[in-house]
């Protein structure tokens, strides 16, 4: 979260999403300085990679500790703002993994699913103050995501080491070969700048746009073995 600042153009303050105060003393100070909440873009997260029967449940709730309820901790907190001013963005960045599941990465995949359907609930339910809520659904970019991606122990003797490994090996090769990050934050503007934003933007590889928007019009067996050939886990 930043506050504009004539010389410096943002100044950031510190908010941990995963503890209500920190986001509520965040908002505060914003509010205290700047007078006004115009727009509000929720995208921390983190990825865990490994297999579904391999990750515990407190490995899992932390992925959504971060990438769900951190997400609706920051609403909660400036909607009763924005709904006084009868005005205000909310973007949430999903990712094309919120549309087409990746395997080895069923836990970030399950979050971003759930936050798909936060905020297509949200966007009906906020609409009637005049504020506007949007997804942003981000491809493969070259981020430090990829090294702050945490994988989980094996708990199963090996069973799934093999294709595990091939899949991330598929997904960091992605990652690092990304398009800067840049080209997301020109789509977050083009949103916030539009008079009336759309529920939905994807941006990244052209490929991996079309399996997205493509997805409920094709066989599930054919996305499922195109996922599973792109992965190199068939």
């Amino acid at each position: 979260m930043g506050l504009l600042d004539g010389q410096d153009g943002v100044r950031g303050l510190p908010m941990d999403v995963h503890e209500a105060e920190s986001v509520d003393r965040a908002v505060a100070e914003l509010l205290a300085e700047a007078g006004r909440l115009d727009a509000v873009v929720n995208c921390a997260g983190f990825g865990i990679g490994g297999a579904i029967e391999d990750t515990s449940i407190e490995e899992a709730k932390r992925q959504f500790e971060t990438n769900l309820f951190g997400t609706m901790r920051v609403c909660q907190a400036t909607l009763p703002v924005l709904r006084k001013q009868r005005s205000g963005r909310v973007v949430n960045v999903s990712s094309i993994a919120g549309r087409i599941a990746v395997p080895f990465q069923g836990l970030y995949t399950a979050a971003k699913f759930a936050i798909e359907g936060l905020t297509e609930a949200l966007r009906m339910e906020v609409r009637p103050f005049g504020i506007h809520v949007s997804l942003i659904e981000p491809g493969d970019f070259n981020t430090g995501f990829t090294e702050a991606r945490e994988c989980v122990a094996d708990r199963t003797d090996g069973a799934y080491a093999d294709r595990t490994a091939r899949a991330m090996e598929a997904a960091e090769s992605d990652e690092r070969n990304g398009h800067h990050p840049e080209r997301v934050a020109r789509l977050l503007l083009r949103i916030l700048s539009c008079r009336r934003p759309r529920l939905r933007y994807t941006v990244g590889p052209m490929s991996q746009r079309l399996a997205a928007m493509g997805k409920p019009f094709l066989p599930p067996g054919l996305t499922e073995r195109e996922v599973m050939k792109h992965y190199n886990v068939q």
